[in-house]
């Protein structure tokens, strides 16, 4: 066979491939209890109402829906987003509206706009990896600003902001995810939202506005977008469709000024000249029956009593030491586990005891958080829940005891 490892571009043998779809392969074995990927439950699909849409869709809309479409997205749909934006506090119009094939390739155009080789760009630490991973495809450099339970660190983005200006290097943008962070489950709180802006319009950088997971909250107050406290166009915001309605549309949007609007839809020619017609008559059709917001509802109601097993499985089953504050929405919990665990290493006892998740590592871009896991609840019954943390708690107290002999044996 012939070697083409020569004929490969530079960016191509940069990729990395995604920690999280490699786990998943190895957790397709069905007694595996798997808390690894960020999968919406099965269960709130809405497929007997979708059933009747689609119907629906394809009696009236067939020869359209059936067709090519335009790149920048259905304009029904683009109307009734943009109608849901304005009541959360962004000022937009369908006008600055663009329908992505899911987030990742609406994160995949904000790197391939703005990143050359060897710029920077700023992320959480920890922070989303496939947000990680489609910067990193462009040869970026990706800098982590650590977060506390009020989200990214503010003082410390800024100074960071500053030593990179002395050095005469100006980095590109700030993706962020304020509310209900991937994989921290943190939420930013409204004056850290504005003081974000202020940082922007200051030193006249871009943020980058991830929020899969707004909607899915259960205690805990809305919180208006970042997007719309912004005047000066300095946001491109996006949402998706994957975790309130189905992630096999892969439906996703942003919403941004009309430049970046503009030069977004000339990169999403280049992709795939435009996304699924059909699903997105599906989904507009399921907005204008007012079914999204009652589907929302359900959702929230399955997810939370999730957390709630989870957090009192930990409790029950993890030994002392280990940290994880409870999440007030989206989908994950994230754990901190005592000195001397490396969850990364402690991954290969967790599938030989049948349970899976996603280690600290893969989340932070300096290599840190090797205490640390991110667990999903979202996607397990209740009983694979309590009995999952039964066999992590199983797995963490035997490398504690491992650490232990270890420790004596070295004095």
């Amino acid at each position: 066979m012939s070697n083409l490892e020569r004929l490969y571009s530079n960016r191509a043998s940069k990729m990395r491939k995604s920690v999280i779809r490699e786990l998943l392969k190895i957790t397709q074995d069905p007694e595996i209890l798997s808390f690894a990927g960020g999968l919406p439950n099965p269960k709130s699909f809405p497929i007997d109402d979708l059933e009747g849409v689609i119907q629906d869709v394809l009696r009236q809309h067939g020869k359209t829906a059936l067709q090519y479409g335009t790149t920048q997205g259905l304009f029904e749909l683009r109307k009734a987003i943009a109608e849901r934006a304005c009541k959360d506090g962004i000022k937009t119009t369908d006008e600055n509206i663009i329908i992505f094939s899911g987030s990742q390739q609406a994160l995949d155009t904000v790197g391939k706009m703005f990143l050359n080789p060897g710029d920077t760009a700023l992320v959480g630490l920890p922070s989303y990896l496939g947000g990680i991973n489609a910067f990193r495809s462009y040869e970026s450099n990706l800098t982590g600003i650590p977060l506390d339970q009020d989200g990214m660190r503010l003082d410390i983005l800024e100074e960071t902001i500053k030593k990179f200006l002395k050095n005469e290097i100006l980095p590109k943008f700030i993706y962020i995810i304020p509310t209900f962070q991937n994989p921290a489950g943190v939420v930013m709180p409204e004056l850290r939202r504005k003081k974000l802006i202020d940082i922007a319009n200051e030193y006249d950088l871009l943020i980058v506005e991830d929020d899969p997971y707004s909607k899915i909250r259960f205690d805990v107050p809305r919180v208006k977008p970042i997007k719309a406290f912004d005047d000066e166009g300095h946001v491109i915001y996006m949402s998706t469709f994957s975790k309130i309605l189905s992630p096999g549309f892969r439906l996703a949007w942003t919403v941004a000024s009309d430049e970046l609007t503009r030069r977004m839809e000339i990169c999403k020619q280049a992709l795939d000249l435009c996304t699924n017609t059909f699903t997105q008559f599906i989904a507009s059709e399921f907005m204008r029956r007012g079914s999204l917001d009652l589907h929302i509802m359900k959702i929230c109601e399955m997810y939370e009593p999730k957390r709630d097993i989870m957090m009192s499985s930990m409790k029950k089953y993890f030994p002392k030491g280990y940290v994880c504050h409870k999440p007030k929405g989206g989908m994950f919990a994230w754990v901190t586990l005592p000195k001397g665990i490396d969850t990364e290493t402690m991954f290969l006892d967790a599938i030989k005891e049948k349970v899976a998740y996603v280690h600290g590592k893969a989340f932070c871009v300096d290599g840190s958080c090797g205490r640390s896991m991110r667990l999903n609840f979202s996607y397990s019954t209740d009983e694979q829940i309590d009995e999952g943390m039964k066999r992590l708690g199983g797995v963490i107290e035997k490398n504690l005891k491992n650490r232990s002999s270890s420790h004596s044996v070295n004095i």
